[in-house]
């Protein structure tokens, strides 16, 4: 095997490509910025027993496990940030009222979640902790909107959901709940007969809760009309009157944004989520470019409960999908150790300019950079002079 190969689902960026994504992660982070939020840098690895404190999830089969050789105890790569962030929250920072953090770093899978996922991601987010009101809800799905919005994504559209809805008609019916996982693999791939099969397998289950679920599956689409139909067809239990009517007031917060629903849809969340959920979608990304929703008590496992909402996104996948980066103009300079020189190649790159001086018999190209312009002397000045095409 060659020296050169990376593992499965692992890449290089290259210099474009890498250019961009940190453009893109300066330009998001002070977007958040704008809006009081806060930048944190929580580790690369933490103890195994604190990145999955919050048990039970998806995100504890995709951390990775190493030993911590200097107090022999177990440590795990983070697959998600944003329980370490409510950790910050909740333990180190102890505030009260309402705390706006946003952070970018790698994490790490241990397996890729797609046919055409990568296994380590660029995330960034920001989550608002403090505030159980619906009005963080719309903040954080309006900065998540205005995030691809600044990267130029063209044609963006928010699909909302509650998780909640198809868990509290589970919950409805004890012999299903230890299926939770399942049946909710089997709303999000709306699998009606591996729903029905399930009812048939399950002794003792009620087969109106199967119905419902059923149900679940076929309510997607337009928001106004997904809503309705969502009214009409499933039991008014207080928990799902209750999501409706939250689900409503998130459409009403949104006018002219390009809105759809799909209350079965359960594969945007790790397992956290206790409120709306919601994604972004585009023309040219195959999978949704933003994951978020409301989460509140996952603090608790680290000291103090508090209601919390977010976002986050893969910098990675978001630049891989936009036009292909190009290269940049920059001006070309001699190499020399003249004074005159030095001081003209100072000013023109504190003012921003790429400068670049040429060794002795290097080429005059340069793979990521167009040189239109190149610094020549005359008359004993240095001065700037357009190279013609």
């Amino acid at each position: 095997m060659s020296n050169w190969l990376l593992p499965e689902s692992l890449a290089d960026i290259l210099p474009a490509e890498a250019r961009r994504i940190e453009e893109l992660r300066r330009k998001l982070l002070d977007l958040y910025r704008t809006y009081g939020f806060e930048l944190v840098m929580p580790p690369l690895v933490e103890y195994l027993e604190s990145l999955q404190a919050v048990s039970g999830t998806k995100l504890n089969l995709r951390t990775n496990k190493l030993v911590d050789q200097l107090s022999g105890r177990t440590m795990g790569v983070r697959a998600d940030m944003t329980p370490q962030v409510a950790r910050v929250d909740a333990h180190l920072l102890n505030r009260e009222g309402v705390t706006r953090l946003c952070y970018c770093g790698p994490v790490l899978h241990a397996r890729p979640t797609g046919l055409m996922a990568d296994r380590e991601l660029l995330q960034i987010g920001a989550e608002v902790f403090g505030c159980a009101g619906v009005e963080a809800d719309i903040e954080i799905i309006r900065l998540a909107l205005a995030s691809v919005a600044a990267a130029g994504v063209q044609g963006a559209r928010l699909d909302l959901n509650f998780p909640g809805i198809g868990q509290t008609l589970i919950n409805q019916d004890p012999a299903l709940v230890p299926y939770s996982a399942e049946i909710f693999d089997l709303l999000s791939t709306k699998d009606m007969p591996g729903i029905q099969e399930l009812g048939s397998r399950v002794e003792g289950c009620n087969p109106a809760v199967i119905e419902h679920l059923l149900v679940l599956t076929g309510l997607y689409g337009e928001v106004d009309a997904t809503l309705a139909a969502a009214r009409k067809k499933l039991p008014a239990l207080p928990e799902i009157v209750a999501a409706l009517n939250g689900l409503e007031v998130l459409v009403a917060a949104l006018p002219g944004q390009a809105l759809a629903m799909d209350l079965a849809d359960m594969a945007g969340s790790y397992g956290y989520h206790t409120g709306a959920v919601f994604s972004v979608y585009a023309p040219g990304w195959h999978d949704a470019l933003v994951r978020g929703g409301r989460y509140d008590g996952v603090g608790k496992v680290y000291g103090r409960s508090r209601p919390a909402t977010g976002f986050s996104l893969d910098l990675r996948k978001l630049s891989g999908g936009l036009t292909p980066a190009t290269a940049t103009q920059a001006i070309r300079a001699p190499w020399g150790l003249d004074e005159a020189l030095l001081e003209a190649i100072s000013v023109l790159r504190e003012s921003g300019q790429i400068v670049i001086q040429m060794f002795p018999d290097q080429a005059p190209t340069q793979d990521e950079f167009i040189f239109d312009r190149e610094l020549v002397c005359e008359a004993d000045q240095w001065h700037l002079r357009a190279i013609s095409a």
